[in-house]
C-alpha cells in the first residue's frame, strides 16, 4: 500500500473508493494519512520488524493502516474480522502486536479482547474517538503529527495468519529485507507481471482486505498508480453493477461468488456491460468445472486461476486457454518445485493423488511456532506441504482432490469429499454444500451432505432424496452421500473458505475424531 510516489507524481488521482458509501481518497490523502500514522507508531516505540494488528471490516482507513507499516519496516497483521474476543486475543497476543487498529463497528470484540493482551500498549480506534489513555481515536491521536515520511523509512510487509480451519491459526512470517518502501518484496514483482496490473487499471475488490488475496491484489494496485474499488460486502448485482459503473479492467474472486453470480436471474446477468474486464483472477477453494465453464462462456477467455498457498511454498496457475484443455486443473508451477509424495513419503505415479509438497519457493516460518512449522516441513527440512492432496497429468498440469484432513474413510476405501460437493453445488436448488465423513458403526465413516438452499427452496425429505438421487447419475456408490443435513446459512469465511471442522464437529460428538 506504498503511496509515496504517486503522492509526489498524481496526488489528485483517486487512489479508492468505497464501493457502497463512495467515500474516497486521492493519492496525497492517503499518503498523508498513512504518513501521520507511521508517526504514531514510532512514537509508541515500534521500529523495525515490530508487529502490530489490523482488526477491521472493508472500510476508508483500511489502506492507510496498512501502509504505514509497509513504509515504516513492521510487521502488520490483518485479522479476520469476524473473530470471536477470545479468537481474536490469541492473535494480538501470538503476534506480540503492540498497537490495534480497530473500528467503531469492532470496538466492542476489541475491548472485550484487550482485556486478554497484557502486552498491548495502544489500541486505535480508526474511524471514532477514543475512551481512554489506552483507547484512543486515531483523527485525535495524529492530528498534531506530520504527514511527511518518517526518518527512517524502509519496507514492511504483513504477517498473516492461516485461517484455521483445521485448527488454531498460525502467523506466517517471512524474512523482511532492508530496502526503501519503494522497492517492493520479489513476490509482488512476480504476481505483478503473472496478473497484469498496469499503470491506470481500476481494480474491483469484493473480498475482504484482511484475507491474503485482496491484501495483496490491492497493495499492487495502489503501487501500479490504479484505483481500487474497494466493496464493504459482497453482493453479486452489486458487483457487476459496479464493473459497468467504474468500467473495471481487473478483479480478484472466489467460486462461491461465481456460483452466486450465475445463479441470479438471466435478464439481471445480462443487464450491465463487464466487457470492460481485462482478467478475473480466483483461487482459494476448488471452482467446480460446470461453474468455471459458465464463467469462460459469460465473460470470455479472461479468467486465470492459481493455486498457492498463504505460505508461499510454491505456486501454479494457468489462463482460460491452458484450464480448457486440462478442466479441473489449477494449472502448472511457477514457482517453486512441486511433488506429489504417499504415506511414505515417496513419489506418486503420474494421475495418483498424493500430498501435495513443495521445495518452498520463498522461505516462511510459522511465528513463534518452531513445532507446527517442523510438522510443516519433510524430515530433511527441504520442502514443505499445507495438507492438500493432489495429482499431476502427463502435461504437468497440478489438480487438487482435497485436504488430507478431509478425506473420509469409509470401509477401507479412502473418498475425498470435494468431487461431491463440486457436484452438489451446480444443483439449481443448493446455495452452497459441505460433504465430510460421519461415524458409521460398521464402515468407521460414511458420507453426509449439508445443503444451504436456495432462497425459497423448502428443505426436507424430498429434497434430500432429489439431491441423493443426482449424486447417484454421477458417482459411483461409495462416493455419494448417504443422507442430507440442511442448514441456513453454510459457516463460509468470505474468503471463501469453508469452517467444515465446525460442521463435522457437531456429528462426532464423544467419537474418536481425525481433526488435525
Amino acid at each position: 500500500m506504498y503511496t509515496g510516489l504517486h503522492a509526489k507524481t498524481r496526488p489528485q488521482q483517486t487512489a479508492f473508493i468505497m464501493a457502497s458509501s463512495g467515500e474516497r481518497a486521492t493519492y496525497a490523502e492517503l499518503d498523508a494519512r498513512s504518513n501521520r500514522l507511521a508517526h504514531l507508531l514510532r512514537r509508541q516505540g515500534l521500529k523495525r520488524f515490530d508487529h502490530y494488528a489490523i482488526f477491521m471490516e472493508n472500510n476508508s482507513r483500511y489502506l492507510e493502516a496498512c501502509g504505514a507499516g509497509e513504509r515504516s519496516g513492521l510487521y502488520y497483521t490483518c485479522v479476520n474480522s469476524y473473530l470471536t474476543p477470545g479468537e481474536l486475543a490469541y492473535i494480538v497476543n501470538n503476534s506480540e502486536s503492540r498497537v490495534l487498529i480497530t473500528s467503531r463497528a469492532k470496538l466492542d470484540v476489541a475491548r472485550e479482547a484487550i482485556k486478554d493482551c497484557p502486552r498491548l500498549e495502544l489500541c486505535v480506534v480508526a474511524d471514532g474517538p477514543g475512551e481512554s489513555e489506552r483507547i484512543v481515536g486515531l483523527a485525535a491521536a495524529t492530528a498534531a503529527l506530520p504527514d511527511t515520511p518518517i526518518a527512517d523509512e524502509s519496507v514492511g510487509t504483513a504477517m498473516l495468519y492461516s485461517s484455521g480451519t483445521t485448527g488454531r491459526p498460525k502467523g506466517i512470517v517471512r524474512p523482511l529485507p532492508e530496502q526503501p518502501p519503494s522497492q517492493q518484496l520479489p513476490l509482488f514483482d512476480f504476481l505483478q507481471k503473472l496478473w497484469h496490473y498496469r499503470d491506470g487499471m481500476i481494480y474491483l475488490s469484493p473480498a475482504p482486505l484482511y484475507h491474503s488475496a485482496p491484501q495483496a491484489a490491492v497493495n499492487l494496485t495502489i503501487r501500479m498508480g490504479g484505483t481500487a474499488i474497494i466493496m464493504e460486502h459482497f453482493d453479486p448485482e452489486h458487483y457487476l453493477q459496479l464493473v459497468e459503473q467504474y468500467k473495471v479492467t481487473h478483479s480478484q474472486l472466489v467460486p462461491t461468488m461465481f456460483s452466486r453470480m450465475l445463479k441470479l436471474p438471466e435478464e439481471v446477468r445480462r443487464r450491465h456491460d463487464v466487457s470492460s474486464l481485462e482478467i478475473a483472477i480466483h483461487a482459494a477453494a476448488p471452482c467446480p468445472v460446470t461453474v468455471k465453464e459458465d464463467m469462460i462462456r459469460w465473460w470470455g477467455p479472461i479468467i486465470h486461476e492459481y493455486y498457492g498457498a498463504t505460505e508461499g511454498l510454491g505456486f501454479t496457475a494457468c489462463n482460460s486457454e491452458e484450464w480448457l484443455a486440462h478442466r479441473g486443473t489449477v494449472g502448472k508451477v511457477l514457482l517453486g518445485d512441486l511433488h506429489i509424495l504417499d504415506a511414505n513419503m515417496q513419489p506418486c505415479p503420474v494421475g495418483t493423488p498424493g500430498t501435495v509438497w513443495f521445495k518452498t519457493a520463498t522461505p516462511f516460518e510459522y511465528f513463534n511456532d518452531p513445532g507446527k512449522t517442523s510438522e510443516a516441513r519433510s524430515a530433511d527440512g527441504s520442502m514443505s506441504t499445507v495438507g492438500d492432496v493432489g495429482y499431476v497429468d502427463r502435461d504437468g498440469y497440478l489438480y487438487l482432490t482435497d485436504r488430507a484432513t478431509f478425506m473420509i474413510i469409509s470401509g477401507g476405501v479412502n473418498i475425498y469429499p470435494q468431487e461431491c460437493e463440486n457436484l452438489l453445488i451446480t444443483h439449481p436448488k443448493v446455495a452452497d454444500a459441505a460433504v465430510f465423513g460421519v461415524p458409521n458403526a460398521d464402515l468407521g465413516e460414511e458420507v453426509k451432505a449439508v445443503i444451504q438452499p436456495m432462497a425459497g427452496i423448502a428443505a426436507g425429505p424430498e429434497l434430500a432424496e432429489e439431491l441423493i438421487a443426482f449424486c447417484a447419475q454421477a458417482l459411483s456408490r461409495q462416493k455419494v452421500p448417504r443422507s442430507v443435513d440442511f442448514i441456513e446459512e453454510m459457516p463460509r469465511l468470505p474468503t471463501g473458505k469453508l469452517y467444515k471442522r465446525l460442521l463435522r464437529d457437531r456429528y462426532w460428538g464423544n467419537h474418536t475424531t481425525r481433526i488435525v
